[in-house]
Formats: structure tokens, sequence, C-alpha cells
């Protein structure tokens, strides 16, 4: 998997000025065709190696237009979830002969946009996207026409889009669901931004199983900031500073439940004594022994490995209807609820 840079590399124009011939007589000899001189073809490989010159596989590509490269745009590199559904998705394209190059817009749109453009430039067949919100009208505008994108992680609202995700309203019910039937009876929300669908299933499935059990919701128990660890933190250490925290928090993933699991011991408190917790996504500092997270588990490596057989599909077949895959949750319980 490649990272995608502004690096500069040597052409066979380079190569032929050099030598002093023609642009044909250097690929001639560099793909040992014949009509070039044994002496002119050494003296021709010899400057191809001194300029470390890799031959690109891109334009020989446009001939026929196909490159076999695909573009990968994850928000964060940095989050646990996203390497597995990157791993997945590059053993799927290997398989079918592709190569994939890899962005991180760090939750940054216009660093997404500017990658559209750029794996526009490098020819890329299609697009795997975790997109940043579910607006997703400049990503497909960014793309050049016939370059189809599947989403993943986060469904888009676009009607005409593919996607891979994990059904995050059962997702929601089964960790607030587990928390209740565990003896809580105040479970708190901490999500991410109110643009995210991925947030709004999860919270959906939140408030559906405190309405089945007849608990009610407390707005001040609904607490959205960002993705970050750094989030839960300050928002769990808030509402124990306040004086009236939940029994058990279900955080939208798992680094905002780590931030929780430290706000919480950080303030004098225990866990799950004084106060349960779930994540979702199963990173695999969860299962750590130190941790023993509760978790929601997503089939991150499936996932990936899946969008690359729907963005193959809609390359094979393009005016075909879009594929709208939704994966099955798992609860995996562990110390940090029970």
């Amino acid at each position: 998997m490649s990272a995608v840079s502004a690096r500069s590399e040597t052409t066979i124009k380079d190569i032929a000025r050099k030598a002093a011939v023609s642009y044909a007589t250097v690929s001639r000899a560099l793909n040992d065709k014949p009509g070039v001189r044994e002496s002119t073809r050494r003296r021709i490989v010899a400057l191809a190696d001194a300029l470390d010159y890799t031959p690109n596989a891109i334009a020989r590509g446009l001939v026929k237009r196909q490159t076999h490269t695909l573009g990968l745009i994850i928000p964060d590199i940095t989050n646990p979830f996203y390497p597995e559904v990157a791993r997945g998705i590059e053993d799927a394209a290997a398989e079918a002969g592709y190569s994939i190059f890899l962005c991180n817009t760090n939750w940054e749109r216009r660093r997404e946009r500017q990658y559209l453009g750029l794996l526009a430039e490098k020819r890329v067949e299609g697009v795997i996207i975790a997109p940043i919100d579910e607006l997703v009208g400049g990503v497909e505008r960014a793309l050049p026409r016939g370059v189809p994108a599947v989403y993943v992680a986060n469904a888009p609202r676009d009607a005409r889009a593919s996607f891979v995700i994990i059904d995050n309203v059962r997702g929601g019910l089964l960790a607030t669901e587990h928390l209740i039937q565990a003896g809580y009876r105040t479970v708190g929300f901490i999500g991410s931004p109110e643009d995210s669908t991925t947030m709004a299933a999860r919270l959906a499935g939140y408030r559906r199983a405190m309405a089945e059990h007849g608990l009610p919701v407390l707005d001040r128990f609904i607490q959205l900031g960002n993705f970050r660890q750094q989030t839960g933190y300050e928002i769990i250490r808030r509402l124990i500073r306040d004086g009236e925290p939940p029994r058990a928090v279900f955080a939208e993933n798992d680094l905002l439940a780590l931030g929780v699991l430290q706000g919480v011991k950080e303030c004098g408190r225990s866990v799950p004594g004084d106060l349960a917790v779930v994540g979702f996504d199963d990173i695999p500092f969860a299962s750590f022994p130190e941790v023993q997270l509760s978790t929601v588990a997503q089939p991150k490596y499936e996932m990936g490995h899946r969008a690359v057989e729907v963005l193959l599909e809609r390359l094979a077949a393009p005016e075909a209807p879009p594929r709208r895959i939704l994966l099955e949750p798992k609860l995996v319980v562990r110390r940090s609820s029970v």
C-alpha cells in the first residue's frame, strides 16, 4: 500500500535526453524489444539504473484506460479501527491484481477534497473512502466522470452511493441493552459530532434500548464532542465534577471509551464499581489486561474486503444499482461493565 505524495520521478524523457536518443529507442531498450544496438541498449539500461528509473505502470495503463490502482481515503490513521479496515482492502485489492494509494485526511474536509484531486491525477480506477460526514455530494463532484466511489464505515445520505458499514443501530442497541441487563438504570451516551450518520445511528440504538426498558433519556447524559480519546476524558470528568454522573456510559467508539476509563480513574472512582463503560469497534487496546473494555465488535477486515468487492463490481457494471451492505455487530463483554 502506497501513500500518495508529490515526489518527482525519473521518466523515459529524462533518460532519452541524457542518452541523446529518441523516447522510442529508450522504450525499446528497457522493454528488450528489437531495433536497438546492443551497445546502445547497455548504455540506456546503465543510465536507467543510475537515475533510479522505475517504469510508470500508471502511464502504461493510460493506453488501455486501466491503471489497476485504487484510492483509499481514511480520516484517522492513528485510530486502530482504520488500519484493520485498510488491511482488508489491501488484501482484497492484491488478490484482484490492484494496488492501493492510501490517503489520511486527519478529519479535515479540505484535505479530503485535495486527496480526491490528487487521486484523480494518479488515474485511479476507483476510490474507497471513509467519509468525514454523510454529505458526499462534494466528494462525488471531485471525482472524474466514470470513477466510482464506495463508502466504508460511515454511510452517506446520497441514495446513489454504494457502501459497506456495520448495522450501527443494532450495535447501539446491543451495547445499551447489555448495560441495562447488568442492572444499570442511568446510562449515558458519549459520541461524536452531530453531522455523523454513524453517531446518529448508534444514538438511535441507545434511545431504542432505553425506551424498550422504560428508562428515561436525560439530556445531560447525552454528550457530544469529537472522535478523540481526550473528548471522552474531558466529558466524564465534567460529569463527575458536576456531581451526578450516570452509573454507566455507552461511548460511540473505543477511543472515547478509553478516555472515559482514564477520566473515571483519575477522579478516584472505579470501573465498573462506580461507573460501567461499553465502547464500540473492539480495537486491539480494548482486550489489554489492564483495560478489559466491553465493546461492540465490528468485522473490520471483512468490511474492507467487501468494500473492494463492491467497487470491482461497479467497475465491471457501471450502470448497476448501488450496493448497500450492512454487517452484523457482536457484543464482547469484558471487565469494564460487569
